[in-house]
Formats: structure tokens, sequence, C-alpha cells
């Protein structure tokens, strides 16, 4: 734990945020992803709902089971148990590889962000493909998934303009993090891949696909080999695993 953090604070007169820094770190991820399963695993009476964003740990509660000055004391000494920062993730975890083709007229902008980051778009391709990155949270559209952290040589600015449009299942970039587009939307992130991933099935019983605390692989693939698997189910040829 650090100066200062973790901080608990209200969110309105059923809820609680505990967070465990001020800005985006792997560590202060990690703790947001651990607390929030180890208040899962309390049971405690009177929680109606848990989730992450980067780096807190939302909790609903009924007030008629447990006032605020009881909740508070819980996450309190649940708080003082350990390390949240070096805590382990949460279990049951997956690794995901998605086929990913970078470039092309399908991902305009993988020479503007490669030059953003002093790389070519060889040398980008090789960086982003090789790094195994953390759903960090999901945010923004159904079941669109923030990823990371690459390495600091992408820690590039968003646009100052937006992208009038990017496709469902765009990889986009900036600031050491990629975003996975659940949605077609405008953006200010560049797009340098696509997939044919589909994050959100609303139709099924599990309708957001990734899950924080994920691990994600964009593998690299050709246009046409995308194109075969988009067509063959709404995973585009991605493939699961667990983490053990």
């Amino acid at each position: 734990m650090t100066q200062n953090w973790p901080r608990i604070r209200t969110a309105g007169f059923d809820g609680f945020l505990v967070s465990f820094g001020d800005n985006l770190s792997e560590p202060a991820n990690r703790a947001a992803l651990a607390f929030r399963a180890a208040v899962m695993r309390a049971g405690w009476d009177g929680v109606l709902d848990s989730s992450t964003s980067l780096v807190s740990t939302y909790l609903q509660f009924n007030p008629h089971w447990r006032d605020h000055a009881q909740m508070r004391t819980a996450l309190e000494a649940l708080l003082s148990e350990r390390d949240w920062y070096g805590a382990d993730l949460p279990e049951g975890r997956s690794l995901w590889r998605v086929p990913t083709v970078y470039g092309t007229d399908l991902a305009p902008q993988l020479e503007e962000a490669a030059a953003a980051a002093g790389m070519s778009a060889a040398e980008a391709v090789t960086s982003i493909s090789q790094s195994r990155v953390r759903v960090q949270t999901i945010g923004f559209a159904p079941g669109q998934p923030y990823l990371g952290e690459l390495p600091e040589a992408w820690n590039i600015p968003r646009q100052t303009a937006l992208t009038e449009k990017v496709p469902e299942g765009a990889l986009t970039i900036a600031i050491r993090q990629l975003v996975l587009f659940s949605v077609s939307t405008p953006t200010g992130w560049r797009h340098v891949g696509q997939t044919g991933f589909k994050l959100f099935r609303p139709d099924a019983e599990v309708p957001f696909v990734l899950r924080p605390g994920d691990e994600v692989l964009f593998v690299p693939t050709d246009a046409q080999t995308l194109h075969k698997m988009k067509a063959a189910g709404p995973d585009g040829g991605a493939t699961r695993e667990p983490i053990t």
C-alpha cells in the first residue's frame, strides 16, 4: 500500500468506491481486480453488486441490511488483511488468442501510430502482437475492453481529432493501452488492427465475452484468412484457454 492509497469513498446512498491510485498502473489494476474477488468470496449480507474500473472496486449494497458505518468498517478490515498491490489475480481467468490483421485498408493508421512510437510498421506489429495484455476494465460500450499495459514506447497521445468511425472489432491504440471495439463508433484512438471477434452478444447466456483479468494476444493473420474465420462464427477465429 502507498501513502494516501487505497482510499474508501461513498458513491451515492448505496455504494462505496475503493480506489488504489489516481492513475493507471499495473499494481493498482491488479489490486482492484483482486480486492473485488475477495469481496465476492466474503459473501457479505446485503451486497447487491460489484465491479471494477481501471484502478477501483465499486460495491453496491442494501443500507437496510448493513449501514454505511458497518460497510466501511468491513471494507477497512478487508483492506488491512494484505498488500493488495501484490495480490494474486483472481482465479478463473482466460487467455484469448485473437487473429488480427495489422495495417492494410482494414486498419489504416498502423504506420501513423508506429511513427509516433518511433517504430517501423513491422516493428510495431511485432511489439503489439507479442504483448500479452490484460483486460483492465470493461467500459464505454457493452463488453468493450481496455487492455494493457503496452511497453513505454506506446505512451502515445490520442488524436486531436476524431476518426469518424471505426468498425466493430477494430483494435486501436494510445497511452500504452489497446481498446478492442465492440461496436462501430467514432474514436480518437488510432486504428492499427482489425479482428472478427464479436465481443457483445446480447442474446447469449454470457453477453460480454471478455472479463476483467482475462489476457489477450493479438495474433497476426491476413485479410483473406480473417474473412473466412469471421464468416465461420462470432469468435472470428479466436481461441480460449484457462489460465492456471
